[in-house]
């Protein structure tokens, strides 16, 4: 039987979108399910501000009656506006096995986007900087940190089959933690506060913190808009991700650089890994999947490196070096071993060197792809 597509356009047919991976890699003991209610909100026009500069579709792929596949197809006016061309994003797309449903799935994304006027189709991305970005290549036997994706293997076939050729990977690292603070690193990072009058602040309480997520998010705009992918988040979506992420960080994981004036010129933000608490919560926070994190937040055994962002100006003075001192005096005093990183983009020298000082390992591979219309 033929391949039917159907397009989502009711809250029914959008929970079935969510709920497709669920079932798909229900036998996988490496996918780290997401949230569905904040996965449900990112579909929605209303919910999610990135729809303010984006216009999206979602589909389904149908055989036999069953889901068999799923794609969304993004526009995202702000990164055309940046990098002057108008290519199009593939998201979200999840499917079996099968050359018939991929190609079906693709074929429809890339007809509308054609129709939307884009010359070519970029992805996997989302709608933003924090959003799903890239196909795992490499890496398959390994547990994703919450703020990455899994994808089977077979993806990267498909990918290729249907003529997407490869635009540019993330890496992602895993670090032996060191039982002790280095001394050596220590000094370095006294002598950079002092040649730069700066100061390192630390947090134990949500409350401490308040007063600095907007400036947080000010160093990221400035640090990562330049990147591949990249925008200046809009006020309206900085707060939407303030609402969505700060209310589940330990503070004692979150930590600050201010220069002489005051001013904020560097963050690090890690997180005690949630991976195997979310695969406990199965995509609910009720009735028993908040009790999963907050026993994972209490008392963790590895933590993820969610972002670290320095000032344009400041990006070859050091000052990462400063962060990662601080952060480690905190995992060392929780007994933390390992550390995962998030994807960096493979162009990103700087940030690779500094991971790669550590005992670590480079696990996972992410890759975008491009394709012209």
């Amino acid at each position: 039987m033929s391949i039917q597509i159907v397009e989502v356009q009711n809250q029914i047919q959008r929970k079935k979108f969510v709920n497709f991976p669920f079932k798909l890699y229900k036998d996988n003991k490496f996918w780290v399910p997401p949230f569905k209610a904040g996965e449900l909100e990112l579909l929605l026009p209303e919910k999610n501000p990135a729809f303010d500069f984006c216009k999206a579709k979602f589909w389904l792929a149908y055989k036999n009656g069953k889901i068999v596949g799923r794609i969304g197809a993004i526009v995202n006016h702000l990164c055309i506006e940046n990098q002057g061309e108008k290519i199009g994003r593939v998201t979200r797309m999840e499917f079996i096995d099968s050359y018939d449903v991929s190609e079906k799935l693709f074929e429809t994304a890339e007809e509308w986007l054609k129709k939307e006027g884009m010359i070519g189709v970029s992805g996997p991305l989302g709608f933003s900087n924090l959003d799903h970005a890239g196909l795992l290549i490499e890496g398959h036997e390994w547990l994703p940190s919450m703020a990455s994706d899994y994808h089977f293997a077979y993806y990267e076939k498909h990918f290729e089959r249907l003529a997407y050729l490869k635009e540019i990977d993330w890496l992602e690292f895993r670090i032996n933690l060191p039982k002790e603070t280095p001394a050596k690193a220590g000094r370095i990072a006294e002598l950079i506060k002092k040649r730069y009058g700066l100061q390192t602040v630390n947090f134990t309480s949500k409350k401490e913190l308040e007063p600095y997520k907007e400036k947080i998010f000010k160093v990221f705009n400035d640090a990562f808009s330049d990147l591949f992918g990249s925008i200046k988040l809009p006020e309206k979506l900085i707060r939407f991700y303030i609402s969505k992420y700060f209310p589940i960080l330990n503070p004692r994981y979150v930590k600050i650089i201010l220069d002489k004036e005051d001013k904020l010129v560097g963050f690090i933000i890690a997180l005690p890994s949630l991976s195997k608490a979310l695969q406990k919560a199965k995509g609910k926070l009720l009735p028993f999947g908040w009790w999963h994190l907050r026993k994972a937040l209490k008392h963790p055994t590895e933590m993820d490196l969610m972002l670290t962002g320095i000032d344009h100006d400041c990006q070859k003075l050091g000052f990462v070096s400063i962060l990662m001192h601080e952060l480690l005096k905190t995992s060392n005093s929780d007994g933390l071993k390992f550390a995962e990183t998030t994807g960096m983009l493979e162009n990103n020298h700087v940030a690779i060197q500094l991971w790669k000082s550590f005992d670590h390992i480079q696990h996972k591979r992410k890759r975008c792809y491009r394709k012209m219309f």
